[in-house]
């Protein structure tokens, strides 16, 4: 994706607000999510671009739906001013609800480890901070051995041992606010953080 020092600086100054626009703890104003639906929740950074490179790979395919948002932390209905202090251990998610028919669990992670620098700990590009670290959430133990199993595979194959990414058991979540929801689509020319691009790797073995 193309990286322009303007969209940088719309980074800088994107507007704050303080109200809490459809925030709940496990449910969303997304579309309603079918029963048999699965769950995957990761974190690569600026959830702008993670939103948007997911729904463009996936789009049509069995995704349902995809929502950014903050989880990892301490804090009860954090905001993204609060997040951004880096000081409420949350980071910027994204949290995908999928057709296991149509999507695996392991595409998600391939596709994940394709997308952003997982070898910077506490960092994508020029975005600095806890809330920006690569994480992989799991929803039962299934995922985390998939999980297990990707990162170990792309670590020896793809970054040479270099993967810093945390793999932890998924805790509360919370939606972040409507105007970051599908930023990107509603945004065309917002920023997005220069190391999210699909990375041209062979497929793992």
């Amino acid at each position: 994706m193309a990286f322009t020092m303007p969209t940088f600086a719309s980074r800088l100054f994107r507007p704050f607000t303080s109200a809490r626009l459809g925030i709940t703890a496990d449910t969303s104003g997304g579309p309603a999510i079918p029963e048999g639906a699965e769950k995957a929740t990761i974190a690569a950074g600026c959830f702008w671009g993670v939103e948007h490179i997911y729904r463009k790979h996936f789009g049509n395919k069995g995704l349902y739906d995809a929502r950014v948002g903050y989880t990892g932390g301490d804090l009860n209905n954090p905001t993204y001013r609060a997040v951004c202090s880096g000081q409420t251990g949350h980071a910027e998610s994204l949290q995908l609800h999928y057709d296991p028919s149509q999507i695996t669990y392991r595409q998600i992670l391939e596709l994940f480890y394709r997308i952003h620098d997982p070898t910077t700990a506490n960092r994508q590009g020029p975005d600095v901070g806890p809330q920006y670290r690569s994480a992989i959430y799991y929803h039962n133990e299934e995922q985390e051995k998939i999980a297990r199993e990707v990162t170990k595979q792309a670590n020896e194959q793809w970054y040479k041992g270099g993967i810093k990414t945390e793999i932890a058991p998924a805790g509360q979540w919370w939606d972040a606010e409507d105007y970051h929801q599908q930023y990107l689509h509603h945004n065309p020319s917002g920023y997005e953080c220069p190391t999210h691009f699909l990375r041209q790797f062979p497929p793992l073995q």
